[in-house]
Parts: structure tokens; C-alpha cells; sequence
């Protein structure tokens, strides 16, 4: 995609466009492709800081840690960039039993953890709706994990439709490429193959009841700018169809993997270019929760907890019983190893407010309500207050050392500044009550 030097009236175009964001207004397409167009220099500062501002008028300071729990790496799939891939002879296949699955979230849980992402490779026999079904029911009936999301191979809309009623709160799964030729060379064989299948899972999921749907891209498998533009465009076919789009979007950065084909370098995504994917995303759809995880280094991701992620994964493993030993055979390489708690105290020491909280997904202020309490700026009263009680748990229950005492002195400066009750709840806490919240 070629791009152009932006004149001042393209400039003064451009800062049109900023402010219709902090209006918390969805961009069009023309818009997006505008700020795609932007080349270095000030007015990418100014993209930065107005990405900044809507993420802080949309949420607050708040940010939302959670985990993966990878399920199996058995895959039918050949996706030349997956260390999962059929056509890995090196991976050592895993499958995790229900005892095993509830085992890991026991350990997560017990490091503090109150969300899950489930993960499994597509494979009918050994990763089906039957298999979801079991592992989400002994996970929530066997631990005080809160709410479990799921990022699993497309369904019919009768499995989906089971796969929401076993409680899981969002559905992820992203198109990897809109590049229909780079899309084929990447997934020759398997039923990923099916392009257009694909393409409508998010349809389906949504008839079957799913109104928290995640979506993506994996960066770097075509030009970041164009499935950038594609992926905001299907986003914006789901907001007109059925009044609300994606929950989340997720950043995921193409990283080696065992047994990988892909050329990392030729469609490569810089830091740079990271950091302008994340502002881009959060100006086109305000209300939507920006995901980044742990595939990228510390150094960035601490960058981009300011400007406009919303949500981000900690303490990660990528492989099935990886937190339990050393998993064989991961689905990627991790680029930030830091433990939970070390990420907590990171997101603390730059201003914000690390939060476990799961209220929303089951208080029901999801799809078209959650975007309208977003676009109205009011979904941030609730996020801050259950950030604060949810830290608060944590604190008691997890944190230790210089960590707990940072974390403690978020919690004293904030309270002082809610006269709801808050410090009330933080003594129920305190006391022994779990899982406050508005």
C-alpha cells in the first residue's frame, strides 16, 4: 500500500478525525485510511496522545489482566506459522484430562487469577463442543475461577449455542489474514482452508447468542495496514448488522515457532508500527477492549499499557500443562516472562490500576449495552470501582513484598477519592467476603 505525504490540509483533516474520537464516535473507513496514511513525525504524537485520552474517557486507568489455558496443541490444521501445525514432526502432542485442565486453574487461580482464555488447537476428535463443555463445568463448579473465554476452532450455531450456555463469556477467533492469496498460502489444508468459512464464524457466534465476541489479525502475515483497514471494515459490517461488533481486538505479533514456515521478515511489523496499530484500533472503535499479549517483549508492552491497551495477558504458557512443568511444544515463543504479580506492580508504578475484575461479563452489560455505556462514558464507573475491590483481593489473598506495598498505596490514594462505600467493601474484604462488586 503506498502511502502519501500528508499536506497541512490533510493534517488539519487528521485532527478533525482525533476529535471525533475523544467524542467516542466509531471511525469510517475514509477516516481510518487516513490515519493509515499518517507517516512519521508530529501528528503520529498527537494519534498517540489522543489514542491515550480515549482509552482513559472509555475506561478509566484501569487495565485487565487474565491468562491462557491451553487445552491441547492436537490440530487437523497446517498453518505454516503455528508450532501446533499437523505438519510439525518435531511437537509432542497434549491434551490436557478435565482433572488436568482444573489442576492448572487451580494453580492459576491460586497466583491470583480470576479470568481464563481457553485454547485449543482445531481438532473435532480431541477439542470438540463435547470437550469445552466438561472443562468449563469442572473448572467453574471445582475452582473460584470467575469467568472462562474461549478461543477455539468455528462452530456450527447449535454448538455455539452450547458453548454459550456452559457459561463461557467471550468467543475469540481471529481471521489471521483478510489477504485472500496470503490467506491460501498460509492454510493450504485442513478446514481452515475455507476462507469464507471463516470469515462468517463471528455471524454464527453472534445468532448463537454470543454478544462479547474477540477478533484480529495476525500481524505480519500481509501488510499490517491493509488487514488494519479489513478488519475494522468487518467490524464494522457486525456494529451495522446486529448493533454491536467485537468485545476485544487483539494485537498479535507473528513470532517464531517450532516447526514454523513463515518468513518473519517480509511482511514484519515494527515496534512502531505496533504502537500505531494499538492508537489506530482504539480511535476507530472506542469502546472496544485492545488486547496485547505476552508474545511481546516487557519493555514494549509496558509502553503500550499507556497508550490504549485495555486489556493484557500475564504470566503466560503457550503450550497444554505448561504451567505445571516446562510444556513441550509451544504454540509460540513469549516475549515477556514476567510473573502476574510482577506485571501488576508494573501497570501500578505508571499510574493505572491493575484490575481481575469479571463483573461485567455476568452483571450482563455486554454487546449492544456495553457499547452504549461506553460510548456514553459511564462504563468507567463501573470499571474503576471493581479494579479497586477485585486489587483488593488480590492484595489480601496474593501479593507479597515491595509489590504488596505498591499495590497497597494505589488502593489507599483511591480510595479517598470514592465516597460510595468503597472503603465499607474494602472492610468486607478484609473480613473475608470475595467477589464484591457493582
Amino acid at each position: 500500500m503506498n502511502q502519501k505525504v500528508l499536506t497541512k490540509v490533510d493534517a488539519a483533516y487528521i485532527r478533525d478525525i482525533l476529535a471525533k474520537s475523544l467524542d467516542l464516535r466509531a471511525l469510517n473507513l475514509n477516516e481510518v485510511s487516513a490515519l493509515l496514511a499518517v507517516e512519521e513525525g508530529e501528528l503520529w504524537s498527537e494519534i498517540f496522545d489522543s489514542a491515550r485520552r480515549v482509552k482513559e474517557r472509555v475506561y478509566g486507568k484501569r487495565i485487565v489482566l487474565f491468562a491462557p489455558l491451553y487445552l491441547s496443541n492436537e490440530c487437523m490444521n497446517d498453518c505454516l506459522y503455528c508450532g501446533f501445525r499437523r505438519g510439525n514432526r518435531e511437537a509432542k502432542r497434549k491434551t490436557l484430562t478435565v482433572n488436568e485442565a482444573v489442576e492448572e486453574a487451580v494453580l492459576l487461580e491460586r497466583r491470583g487469577y480470576k479470568r481464563l482464555l481457553l485454547v485449543a488447537g482445531e481438532h473435532s476428535k480431541y477439542a470438540g463442543i463435547g470437550y469445552f463443555e466438561k472443562i468449563a463445568e469442572a473448572i467453574y463448579k471445582r475452582t473460584d475461577i470467575r469467568i472462562l473465554h474461549a478461543n477455539s476452532a468455528p462452530m456450527s450455531v447449535d454448538d455455539f449455542r452450547r458453548l454459550k450456555a456452559s457459561g463461557i463469556g467471550v468467543y475469540q477467533c481471529f481471521q489471521e489474514t483478510y489477504h485472500l492469496p496470503s490467506y491460501m498460502h498460509f492454510h493450504q489444508t485442513g478446514t481452515k482452508a475455507d476462507y469464507a468459512g471463516r470469515l462468517g464464524v463471528m455471524d454464527r457466534a453472534i445468532e448463537a447468542g454470543f454478544e462479547d465476541i474477540g477478533m484480529g489479525v495476525l500481524l505480519g502475515l500481509y501488510d499490517w495496514r491493509w488487514d488494519v483497514a479489513d478488519l475494522i471494515a468487518h467490524c464494522r459490517r457486525l456494529i451495522n448488522k446486529y448493533g454491536f461488533g467485537p468485545h476485544t481486538l487483539s494485537v498479535p505479533r507473528l513470532q517464531p515457532a517450532q516447526g514454523s514456515m513463515a518468513d518473519l521478515l517480509r511482511y514484519g511489523v515494527s515496534d512502531e508500527d505496533l504502537k500505531k496499530i494499538v492508537a489506530i484500533y482504539r480511535l476507530a472503535l472506542p469502546y472496544v477492549g485492545v488486547v496485547v499479549s505476552t508474545r511481546e517483549p516487557s519493555g514494549l508492552r509496558d509502553e503500550l499499557f499507556s497508550l490504549g491497551a485495555s486489556q493484557v495477558s500475564a504470566g503466560s504458557k503457550t503450550s497444554p500443562w505448561g504451567y505445571i512443568e516446562e510444556g513441550d511444544t509451544e504454540q509460540f515463543e513469549i516475549g515477556d516472562s514476567r510473573s502476574l504479580e510482577e506485571v501488576m506492580g508494573k501497570i501500578a508504578s505508571l499510574g493505572l490500576i491493575p484490575s481481575l475484575c469479571t463483573a461485567c461479563y455476568r452483571e450482563g452489560r455486554s454487546g449492544e449495552r456495553f457499547r452504549n455505556l461506553a460510548e456514553e462514558a459511564t462504563i468507567k464507573n463501573f470499571c474503576h470501582e471493581n479494579a479497586l475491590l477485585s486489587l483488593k483481593e488480590y492484595v489480601e489473598d496474593c501479593a507479597s513484598g515491595e509489590i504488596k506495598e505498591q499495590l497497597m498505596k494505589v488502593l489507599n490514594e483511591e480510595v479517598v477519592k470514592i465516597r460510595n462505600g468503597l472503603s465499607d467493601k474494602f472492610k468486607l474484604i478484609e473480613a473475608g467476603e470475595r467477589d464484591i462488586h457493582i
